[in-house]
């Protein structure tokens, strides 16, 4: 039986791989220590996403979890076609885990961002897509999947460190009451909750997998809310 690679923490290259980048965002540059992030953040990567993916069985039993760029690896190539910014790499290490029959980016999930100094974590849906987007109004203001999202939410702001967002229009849906005791979630064109991290000892060792684990199970109320909606429409 072939035993596969396990986990053991991202290696302190990876940070110093992203920082150099940053300062020589550049194709010549990146060609030249092409091999560094192959073995110092692909490699790490893609065996955290076999133990996370595991780990979330747990608390999400359809997650997919696939070690593939453009499946839980986000590229690292920028779509620079209409940015301002021409730079051609990110400069942060993007994973997803989703859940859900929908394409991957329509499906609710769970997020991990690794920059140079600092890592993020996220639960939710960051946009939605056109199609599902009045189904979610509904929801909001529906009597029973409204409380449960108000339910939701508050268990996830009783810790100070985490966010929720995100607010994108200004005004009310037409239709819909702004009095509405949820009128706020009517507002956003996603839903989703992160907190920033700082750099630590779990960074580079196997804790890391239960360290986010932590964290995504408190964020997950928001993530089950979803994954209901996105089954609804």
């Amino acid at each position: 039986m072939i035993s596969l690679p396990r986990f053991t923490g991202f290696p302190k290259q990876s940070l110093t791989f992203f920082r150099n980048l940053t300062k020589n965002n550049n194709k010549m540059w990146f060609d030249q220590n092409k091999d560094v992030y192959e073995q110092q953040v692909l490699i790490p990567a893609r065996d955290f996403i076999v133990a996370m993916g595991d780990k979330l069985k747990k608390i999400a039993p359809g997650v997919h979890a696939d070690p593939r760029v453009n499946k839980s690896i986000f590229r690292l190539n920028r779509d620079i076609r209409f940015s301002h910014d021409k730079t051609p790499y990110k400069t942060h290490l993007g994973l997803w885990f989703w859940e859900g029959q929908r394409p991957r980016m329509e499906c609710s999930g769970f997020y991990f961002h690794l920059e140079s100094n600092r890592f993020m974590l996220g639960v939710g849906l960051y946009v939605f897509p056109k199609d599902m987007l009045e189904t979610y109004r509904q929801s909001v203001v529906h009597p029973k999947h409204g409380p449960a999202l108000a339910k939701a939410i508050t268990a996830i702001k009783i810790n100070k460190d985490y966010y929720v967002g995100d607010q994108h229009y200004k005004k009310t849906p037409q239709g819909y009451d702004p009095a509405h005791k949820n009128a706020e979630y009517l507002l956003y064109d996603g839903l989703y909750a992160g907190v920033e991290l700082p750099v630590s000892t779990e960074l580079f060792s196997e804790g890391l997998v239960d360290l986010c684990f932590e964290h995504y199970k408190k964020m997950a109320p928001l993530h089950h809310w979803l994954l209901a909606l996105t089954e609804r429409v």
